[in-house]
């Protein structure tokens, strides 16, 4: 019998990490319908744990009126 590897299910803050990832990032809307978070939760959870914690850099870039966030990569 072996044993299986168990999965831990991605956290609200990984899916954010993984939206800010795509090329063109994501709006505010986008992350707070994919957290089920307020707008100012997804907000601080960019600064705070996003930026401070795992040090990521947030850029943002208005596209046809609309805010885009993404992480800046690593160069």
């Amino acid at each position: 019998m072996t044993k299986q590897a168990t999965l831990k299910p991605a956290s609200k803050l990984d899916t954010l990490e993984k939206m800010l990832g795509h090329k063109n990032g994501a709006s505010i809307a986008e992350m707070t319908k994919a957290t089920g978070w307020q707008q100012h939760s997804v907000r601080g959870a960019m600064a705070g744990a996003l930026k401070k914690n795992r040090g990521h850099t947030i850029t943002c870039e208005k596209d046809g009126g609309v805010r885009r966030y993404k992480i800046e990569a690593a160069t």
